[in-house]
């Protein structure tokens, strides 16, 4: 448990917003010139830098590729460098650097999807994610200090024995560098997409040597190197082809997207969904749904605060309706609130979609749907979908209250920003039929200023009706990140929750689930595109 307080400040995520500690740091790693000939040498991972100890999980096994003796060991080698994301972002936690170049530097612009995993990301991100491993006991006391790379080896090698002839010290450690991409392409002529792996490399020389060891041999791929990188290709041709090609980066599209991504954190990712799909899943490329999200792109990226760990994202492009719809009023409910869910829009989206559900329900299939839209007419003589619509209204919140949280009736309730007079016709009607069923309806209500409560207990619906001040929670500003101006919204305060939960847990485990503190999703979406947080944040 913890007083509901910070003294960390929550990061705005904007690169320019941040002090550049790297300006400091002796270890920057200087981008290579396009022309020049030779690979410049990284400091080593060895260099006494290191801050603290810290720990990796234990290795992933790689995922089977549909052709080992083609592609498996590539993708093993993603498959690898991704179970690094905790245990080797904690490692280089020790080194503040952030500099060089990055994979989308020296990848094609013609990829359709690219993920990133930076073990030397920037130094306030790398300060945090050390603080926040050193709490857990997986990451405290599981590793300790040594070369996290080392680990990524051990789990290619376990996955993939072809690769166990090389041996880490002499063949990998030379060369291997701090950051990894994956970036998916067009065939040629069609047919599924390709992969083209990035990897950092400190030694040119060495890391021939160590990549044929490690397989690339036989004409099972191809390689090439490009500003510091190590371009790992199906083929030798393609590889050639990809260290002349234009790079990701100088793509219009993908700068823009990752400019307003922001920070990018240790691990971020892109894709353009619609040439995703159309790409391998032509069936899905002609659903409603994708038709629905033609020309979206979606960014993400995993990044670190003193008191949290946050995954964020944007789309951008795609089909949306006009306008935006209004922000959520979670942080209205009453400051005794564990839980909460709220979103807006949902009764517009219902009426436009309502079409799509009734011609889902004529199809083959549809049976269900057709047996809950007739019981809801002529048991419940709703009005669909002009009720349900009602109902959802402009926004609508779901709660659930710390009082008799644990008891044999919780606190719960709904209040909606709709038309009240419209609401509670729906409401009385639903409530007639209950009681004519010689049961209880068990619902209050409340109203009031365009709000009406629907709520448990009459109590709690007056409570809900008078507003609250979970706003004004520490806690809840740090897991619920601009939720003044979100249109839909998630909150759980796992401080007050756990008394649920912590007695069925022992020794450690219950030691780290104290640790978390809140969970928290926020996020806008409309015209103009959509933005998403999900934060766990840490006591």
């Amino acid at each position: 448990m913890s007083p509901d307080t910070s003294p960390h400040a929550p990061s705005p995520w904007r690169p320019g917003d941040e002090p550049d500690l790297d300006r400091t740091i002796a270890y920057r790693v200087p981008r290579t010139a396009a022309n020049e000939a030779h690979t410049v040498r990284l400091p080593s991972w060895t260099e006494p830098e290191e801050i603290d100890p810290a720990t990796v999980p234990g290795p992933a096994a790689p995922p089977a590729g549909r052709d080992r003796r083609g592609r498996g060991w590539i993708l093993a080698l993603v498959a690898a460098v991704l179970v690094g994301v905790v245990g080797g972002g904690v490692w280089a936690a020790s080194k503040l650097s952030g500099g060089g170049a990055q994979p989308q530097d020296v990848l094609p612009a013609n990829a359709i999807a690219y993920v990133r995993l930076d073990l030397d990301p920037s130094a306030g991100q790398k300060l945090a994610l050390f603080g926040i491993a050193r709490k857990f006991s997986a990451t405290r006391e599981a590793f300790d200090g040594d070369d996290p790379r080392k680990a990524l080896v051990t789990a290619l090698q376990k996955g993939e024995p072809g690769l166990s002839k090389a041996d880490y010290a002499r063949d990998v450690e030379p060369w291997l560098g701090d950051r990894a991409g994956l970036a998916v392409l067009p065939a040629d002529g069609g047919g599924d997409p390709v992969g083209a792996l990035a990897v950092q490399v400190k030694d040119e020389a060495a890391a021939r040597t160590g990549i044929a060891k490690m397989g690339l041999d036989g004409g099972k791929g191809g390689l090439a190197f490009r500003e510091g990188y190590a371009i790992i290709a199906m083929s030798q041709k393609l590889a050639d082809e990809y260290v002349k090609a234009a790079p990701l980066s100088g793509e219009p599209r993908f700068a823009a997207d990752l400019d307003a991504l922001g920070e990018p954190g240790v691990l971020s990712f892109w894709m353009d969904v619609e040439k995703v799909a159309d790409a391998g899943w032509s069936e899905v490329a002609a659903t409603p749904v994708l038709r629905q999200i033609r020309g979206m792109r979606l960014a993400g990226a995993l990044r670190f605060s003193g008191d949290y760990a946050e995954l964020a994202g944007i789309t951008r492009g795609g089909t949306a309706a006009p306008g935006r719809p209004e922000p959520v009023k979670i942080g209205e409910l009453p400051a005794s609130t564990v839980a909460a869910a709220s979103i807006s829009g949902l009764g517009d989206l219902l009426r436009e979609q309502w079409p799509s559900v009734e011609q889902s329900a004529s199809g083959s299939g549809g049976e269900m749907v057709r047996q809950a839209l007739a019981e809801a007419r002529t048991q419940y003589g709703l009005s669909l979908p002009d009720d349900l619509a009602t109902l959802l209204g402009r926004s609508l919140t779901l709660a659930l209250d710390e009082q008799d949280l644990d008891g044999g009736q919780p606190r719960v309730g709904a209040v909606l920003t709709t038309d009240t007079a419209k609401a509670r016709d729906v409401v009385d009607r639903l409530k007639g039929h209950l009681n004519g069923m010689e049961r209880s309806a068990g619902i209050a209500t409340a109203e009031g200023d365009g709000r009406f409560v629907i709520a448990s207990t009459q109590e709690y619906a007056d409570a809900l009706n008078g507003g609250g001040t979970l706003g004004e929670s520490e806690t809840f500003r740090l897991a619920v990140p601009d939720a003044a101006n979100a249109t839909y919204a998630v909150y759980a305060d796992l401080d007050r929750l756990e008394k649920l939960y912590l007695d069925s847990l022992n020794g450690q485990g219950r030691a780290d689930a104290e640790k978390l503190r809140a969970v928290g999703l926020s996020g806008t979406h409309g015209e103009d595109g959509s933005t998403f947080a999900l934060r766990l944040v840490f006591n």
